[in-house]
């Protein structure tokens, strides 16, 4: 009760799972922090030399640049609170913020999707439809389809969030490392109407799972095209495996997530619970530039000649 009335007065919320660490929070901080850095820096880097090399400037490798760019969106929406709170006695974030919070979580990784599928799209056509690829991926199809993965889920969340801020809550502690748009709903007061929040939800749930569909129905074209060419199977091999591994992870994660939030056991071990949480955070915004930058072989080859560049340039200045 006492932490209700402090919520009603200063509409604060107090994150929970960081308490259990406190012993190790200087090297958790720290590894933490390296970590964050090297998501920066993996994914800028890419981002970077796409932009900075015509050659790259192909439908595919927009898309892995928007891919990268998402990623870096995601993860700054958590890792400077993270360590923010690692160094703070109290775990706490603002009404707004939280809701800004769960906003860029749950935009984060359904847009993570989005782009998914839209890379799918293109590797079909790419495959499947060789001679019709460049008059369907035009300039202006490929703008379209990046605001579509962009702008999709933007618009879905903005609505669930504005739902959300219109409730009246009972509660304000967050069973969570940060703010998730269905545990604020799960604090509303048993008198407030959240039919339009699961409404909302269920339409999310809909969209999204057609675009899974979309991509089976995708590689199964790609799949029995493949089976028959030697080149396509190549072509397959170089492009469409790494958008494989990213889904395959980037599904586990989060489906287990989900799951997990849904019916999973608070028995565990709060290590292991905050380990599940962040797994999307974790694994996808590292694992994607690195797969995509040593797999795909113009960008593999665009490191290798700048590393080249670099090392002819120290044995001059010799």
């Amino acid at each position: 009760r006492e932490r209700l009335n402090i919520f009603i007065l200063t509409g604060i919320f107090t994150l929970s799972g960081i308490n259990e660490t406190m012993n190790y929070r200087g090297t958790i901080f720290s590894l933490t922090l390296l970590y964050y850095c090297l998501i920066l820096f993996f994914n800028i880097s890419l981002i970077i030399i796409i932009i900075l090399d015509e050659n790259l400037h192909e439908p595919m490798y927009v898309l892995l640049c928007s891919f990268c760019i998402n990623g870096l969106y995601g993860t700054t929406g958590f890792y400077p609170k993270f360590l923010f709170d690692l160094l703070s006695s109290s775990q706490e974030i603002s009404y707004e913020g939280c809701l800004l919070q769960a906003f860029i979580m749950y935009s984060f990784a359904c847009c993570d999707l989005s782009i998914l599928a839209v890379m799918a799209y293109d590797r079909y056509l790419a495959i499947c439809r060789p001679l019709h690829y460049h008059s369907f991926m035009s300039k202006r199809r490929l703008s379209q389809l990046v605001c579509f993965s962009w702008l999709t889920p933007l618009c879905i969340f903005s609505i669930s969030i504005i739902l959300t801020s219109g409730l009246k809550l009972c509660g304000s502690k967050i069973q969570k490392l940060f703010c998730v748009n269905w545990i604020i709903v799960k604090l509303a007061c048993p008198e407030a109407d959240t039919i339009p929040n699961n409404i909302v939800s269920y339409a999310t749930i809909i969209i999204y799972v057609s675009h899974g569909f979309f991509i089976i129905w995708t590689y199964m074209h790609l799949i029995r095209t493949c089976v028959t060419s030697k080149d396509d199977r190549v072509k397959f091999m170089q492009t469409c495996v790494p958008h494989l591994v990213s889904l395959v992870t980037f599904l586990f994660v989060i489906v287990f997530d989900l799951m997990y939030m849904r019916f999973g056991s608070t028995d565990l071990p709060q290590s292991l619970q905050n380990f599940i949480a962040i797994e999307f955070l974790l694994i996808p915004p590292l694992m994607n530039p690195l797969i995509y930058g040593f797999k795909l072989t113009k960008i593999r080859n665009r490191i290798l000649c700048f590393d080249s560049t670099l090392t002819y340039k120290s044995i001059l200045s010799q």
